[in-house]
């Protein structure tokens, strides 16, 4: 049954906010749960894990037609083995889950960034400010005595960003693929190409798999299937009844509970100095994602 649009700038229905709860609440303790998993299994070998029950949830999906398929290709190549290789190796390299979880929000403004220089777009005065603050605030959180322990994490976590929002860019120029079986095919690249990863520079797997801990266990099948199929199922449905721009700032609540875990159970050190880096990080952010919104309704309405 098709999903009714609601009026864009209607208020938001009950549902809707506890949709929105829901998925920022599933990701921000998937974060969490990626650095539970790494700190006892091989990342990539995690990663593979958790999309390989992802592929058993969403195979009913992934039927002909695949229309487009060197975008298709490109798409499920870099939003997945790379996109996850990179934020599974962050939460491993990481010792704190709440810096890496922040520098991963940076796929917001790099998307605007690419879509200004891959596809022409327009790129607002106030998205440039928040873009500026955004990289400033990971900078300046970076830059903690603590956090430095974490520049590799952080690093390899923007560059994760950057995938993700590179596949962004790409999938507005796709032929439009129901999301569902977009998110199957992604899951089934996934599960053999980091598979086939792990098996190359990964040691003693079959070691850590035997010696993983339930929670281990827990962690991988969390993101397998409320990350990858319950919250990315609603976030489908949201944007459906709403445009995207309506939805995405609600989304920043996500490192939010990330580092509200990461400092009551994963004994994060969090000084004054990054939470002040991650405020900026989430401000400039929204500052992006508002200036896109804008934008879009500007160009909706023209």
């Amino acid at each position: 049954m098709p999903v009714t649009p609601d009026k864009p700038h209607s208020p938001l229905t009950l549902i809707e906010i506890g949709a929105l709860a829901a998925v920022a609440i599933i990701w921000g303790v998937n974060n969490a749960a990626a650095k539970v998993a790494t700190e006892h299994l091989p990342p990539l070998l995690t990663g593979s894990m958790r999309f390989g029950i992802t592929a058993l949830c969403l195979a009913v999906f992934i039927r002909p037609p695949f229309p487009n398929l060197k975008s298709l290709a490109i798409i499920t190549l870099v939003g997945g083995p790379l996109h996850y290789g990179l934020i599974y190796t962050a939460f491993w390299l990481a010792k704190d889950v709440s810096p890496v979880s922040v520098a991963a929000q940076l796929w917001i403004p790099f998307t605007a960034l690419f879509a200004f220089l891959l596809l022409g777009e327009r790129l607002s005065r106030p998205a440039l400010i928040g873009m500026g603050i955004a990289f400033l605030g990971v900078a300046w959180m970076s830059a903690d005595p603590h956090a430095l322990e974490d520049w590799g994490a952080i690093l390899v976590g923007v560059a994760a960003s950057a995938a993700w929002a590179l596949t962004t860019v790409i999938a507005r120029r796709t032929t439009s693929i129901p999301p569902l079986k977009m998110q199957g095919l992604l899951a089934m690249v996934t599960l053999p190409g980091l598979g086939f990863a792990s098996a190359m520079v990964e040691h003693d797997q079959w070691q850590s798999v035997a010696a993983a801990p339930p929670i281990a266990w827990a962690a991988v099948l969390f993101g397998g299937i409320a990350s990858s199929v319950v919250a990315t199922s609603l976030v489908f449905w949201l944007v459906q009844k709403r445009e995207a721009g309506r939805v995405t700032p609600y989304l920043l609540a996500t490192p939010v509970v990330s580092i509200v875990i990461g400092g009551l159970f994963l004994g994060d050190v969090l000084t004054i100095q990054i939470l002040t880096g991650a405020a900026l990080t989430i401000g400039g952010v929204a500052v992006v994602a508002l200036a896109e919104r804008g934008l879009r309704a500007g160009a909706a309405k023209g």
